[in-house]
């Protein structure tokens, strides 16, 4: 009985949200008005339910899932990225009206896929006259090299996106297709994830289908493509300034699909291969969000750094499937809209199901006077994507937006190449409820869907989508662009939704271990990403103790100068600062200043190892938990004493190095981060070791010895009768039960190293391994009182030494030979 006051108060919140918004709301061209209340009231209730009478609240929750989720976006020509805009309220479409938008998105995939068979095959549909010829060859996105290829698999598209949108009337129409390399569906994912945490209850309440079956028929779809039974699949991405990165990096880790670059492939034989810490793999299929001009250097774009020279080879051969084919990007022409529905009509013998928006292209003399007679009334735009001259930023633009000078200039390139044009209607939308400030608001919407290919050869259509919503009220289309917000898609209905997941089942039998296949890069990345982590902390245990906050509390007096001109040695050595005029307290807090915060003037601070470190957390995404990534992504200190900022970054570094021992599973990638550490930490110990342990170290520079190696402790609860060189060395240097010790570091680097995989099965020792042996075996038998700068600085050469080796087997990047010695292909 408890909880109905508060049932009853989410109740009366709700219906005075839908009662006040319908009040203001076009009646005729709103989902919610044109809609039965109950779905809409249902998913009010469950919000009112969490946040009581505060929208804002709503909308401030659902980012923080999404926050959390960890998706993000990247505008072109921004470095960093975005939070990703979601509302808290969803669009709901009737389970029966989807059925209709279902059945015209399958409808069109099989036109396009029949289309581009003719296109790349025989070409009868030029040939009868039914398309230009000119609507062919003028397109960017027609690859003639492809011409009489059948691409592995048979089938050209295996996934695609249509953008509708639903007039005010109700009816839906197609605005625009995308299928070179569709994108959307990730974010789509992320937004049910991050909907579905703040409104818990609404799937049993309106029975919301489900988007995991759609993404396991795609997967397995790809996998039964293939030529081989057990494929191995890779997502090939543009990498991290792509500016939907995180959405692949999301959608790889959920489908379980390898995220590569090009630089991870190499194709040999006309196969395609993934480089990786046990050598060249087989890679079977390959779903590509790299734009098909720069995929091959040798087939196409000869300038592209970021293709796989001999691909398309490969590709001829029926060796890998790409997803989708190179050369589908031809029918996304705008111009293709006034041809499809009589193709539509003489290839499958009805009429589109979901229409286009009326499109005139003005290939046709007709068609060009028609849409100059009635420019003010249309949207002008270009043809095939882009290329026009006669046009502001060559975007598409309403005629009545268009200066006189602009209108001129328009019709003047429209007289000289008018098949770079096409008119269009202009579209009005359907508005949908968003909260604005602290109410809802009515905004014009688009809906993006998808479809993919299952196993079957059928498609499947994702029951949702992905929603952008426009920031301004104005309801056409092209005033809305990109939108500003995006909305999750519920589909309801009234038969009760099973529970899916690409989650193993409770009681699967398969049990897997195997982390799968860790590429040379990610290997790099994480490598360098423990080595850089380690250095900043380094480096910042120098600046904390030059500083006056060492940890010794009976130290007395400040550090003597000899010490502290040893600290600001290390500083200046490690490329950190510029010396100091003078040791003066002033003088030390500036060095100590651009040591921690110098930024794009060429220091290696503090803070350019964090900027250097949260960049390869943003390529590594699918190999990082959230909780990583936030803390890598984290923006720098800004309390306002200097101490204070150290001691921030402190607890952050430890932090990071928590989840890194606790949350990383001891996988090959988890191996690569703790070599990186280990490495850097052995090379800061030798340095200080160098710097403050050598005969003739004063007591002050024992001490701050043991605060660099954080060993204060441990020295105090071992040795009761004060500092002495040679104890404090054993501690620092030659203890293997001193995890801040060179030779417990050099323990875990022989562990790692003997646990990696290698090439050859002839149980002999690979370089890096020996070289491992040899620097444990010369810390094993080394004392403390025969530590010197020769042992030391050999130890610091035999480390230099390791890492290239560690570097020369595993990080496959560049030109070496692919028919290596060893080099296993597989």
């Amino acid at each position: 009985m408890a909880t109905q006051p508060a049932l009853f108060g989410a109740a009366t919140h709700a219906r005075r949200w839908v009662d006040d918004y319908r009040g203001h709301a076009r009646a005729g061209g709103d989902v919610l008005c044109a809609a039965d209340d109950a779905p809409w009231l249902a998913m009010f209730e469950e919000l009112a339910a969490l946040v009581g009478d505060d929208l804002g609240h709503a909308r401030e929750r659902v980012q923080r899932h999404a926050a959390d989720i960890g998706t993000g976006f990247r505008i072109i020509g921004e470095p960093e990225e975005r939070p990703w805009p979601l509302s808290p309220v969803p669009l709901l479409i009737d389970g029966d009206e989807w059925r209709h938008i279902e059945r015209g998105i399958v409808q069109r995939a099989d036109l396009f896929e029949t289309i581009l068979a003719d296109l790349y095959g025989e070409a009868k549909l030029v040939a009868r006259g039914l398309v230009p010829a000119a609507l062919v060859a003028g397109s960017p996105f027609f690859l003639r090299q492809l011409v009489g290829l059948t691409p592995a698999g048979g089938h050209h598209l295996h996934f695609v996106a249509v953008d509708l949108g639903r007039g005010p009337t109700g009816e839906w129409r197609v605005l625009a297709d995308h299928l070179r390399s569709p994108t959307g569906a990730g974010y789509a994912l992320e937004n049910r994830l991050a909907v579905s945490r703040t409104l818990g209850g609404l799937q049993a309440r309106l029975n919301v289908a489900r988007h995991a079956p759609f993404f396991a028929a795609f997967r397995d779809g790809l996998a039964a493509a293939c030529a081989r039974t057990d494929p191995r699949i890779g997502l090939l991405t543009p990498g991290r300034y792509n500016p939907s990165y995180p959405e692949q990096a999301h959608l790889a880790r959920y489908l379980g699909l390898l995220l590569v670059e090009g630089a991870d492939l190499a194709a040999l034989e006309d196969k395609v291969y993934v480089r990786t810490i046990g050598g060249l793999k087989r890679i079977d299929a390959l779903w590509r969000r790299l734009d098909p001009r720069f995929l091959d250097p040798l087939a196409f774009d000869t300038h592209s750094k970021i293709g796989v020279p001999g691909l398309i080879d490969a590709y001829a051969a029926g060796n890998v499937l790409l997803a989708n084919a190179p050369g589908v990007g031809v029918l996304e022409s705008p111009a293709w809209n006034a041809f499809l529905p009589q193709l539509c009509t003489r290839l499958t013998g009805a009429g589109l199901s979901l229409p286009n928006i009326a499109t005139w292209w003005c290939g046709h003399p007709s068609e060009r006077v028609r849409v100059e007679e009635d420019l003010a009334n249309l949207v002008i735009g270009p043809a095939f994507g882009s290329g026009t001259l006669g046009l502001p930023d060559d975007q598409a633009i309403s005629g009545s937006d268009l200066t006189d000078a602009q209108r001129i200039a328009l019709l003047t390139d429209l007289e000289r190449r008018p098949q770079d044009y096409v008119g269009q209607e202009i579209v009005r939308l359907s508005t949908m409820p968003v909260v604005g400030d602290e109410a809802l608001v009515a905004r014009p919407f688009t809906l993006r869907v998808f479809a993919a290919r299952g196993p079957d050869g059928r498609w499947a259509v994702l029951p949702g989508g992905f929603c952008r919503i426009g920031e301004h009220p104005d309801p056409r289309a092209a005033v809305m662009g990109e939108g500003n917000w995006s909305a999750d898609v519920v589909i309801y209905g009234r038969d009760k939704v099973d529970p899916v997941s690409l989650l193993p089942a409770p009681d699967s039998h398969h049990v897997r271990r195997n982390p799968g296949t860790l590429p040379s890069r990610v290997a790099d990345n994480l490598y360098w990403l423990g080595r850089y982590l380690e250095r900043g902390e380094a480096l910042l245990a120098i600046i904390r103790v030059m500083l006056g906050n060492s940890i010794d509390a009976d130290g007395g007096a400040a550090l003597g100068p000899d010490t502290v001109s040893r600290l600001v040695g290390m500083v200046a050595a490690a490329g950190a600062a510029p010396l100091p005029a003078a040791l003066k307290r002033a003088d030390l807090t500036q060095m100590a200043r651009t040591a921690m915060e110098s930024v794009d003037a060429g220091w290696q601070s503090v803070a350019e190892m964090n900027h250097q470190a949260r960049r390869i957390g943003n390529v590594s995404r699918d190999r990082l938990s959230a909780d990583m990534v936030r803390l890598l992504d984290a923006p720098f200190p800004t309390h306002r004493g200097m101490l204070d900022r150290t001691g921030s970054l402190q607890r952050r570094y430890a932090a990071i190095a928590g989840l890194s021992a606790e949350h990383m599973s001891r996988t090959a990638a988890w191996r690569f981060h703790d070599l990186g550490r280990r490495i850097e930490r052995s090379l800061a110990i030798v340095r200080a070791s160098r710097t403050f342990g050598l005969p003739g170290a004063s007591l002050d520079d024992l001490s701050t010895l043991l605060d660099l190696a954080n060993s204060q402790i441990s020295y105090r609860q071992r040795y009761l009768t004060g500092l002495a060189r040679v104890p404090v060395l054993d501690l620092v240097m030659l203890d293997p039960g001193n995890p801040r010790a060179l030779a417990f570091q050099v323990e875990r680097i022989w562990e790692h190293l003997c646990a990696l995989p290698v090439l050859q099965d002839d149980g002999m020792a690979e370089e890096q391994q020996a070289e491992a042996t040899e620097l444990k075996a010369l810390v094993a038998i080394t004392r403390a009182d025969t530590v010197n700068a020769d042992m030391l600085g050999t130890v610091e050469r035999r480390l230099f030494t390791l890492s290239d080796a560690i570097a020369r087997r595993y990080f496959l990047q560049g030109a070496e030979p692919l028919r290596a010695g060893g080099l296993t292909l597989a």
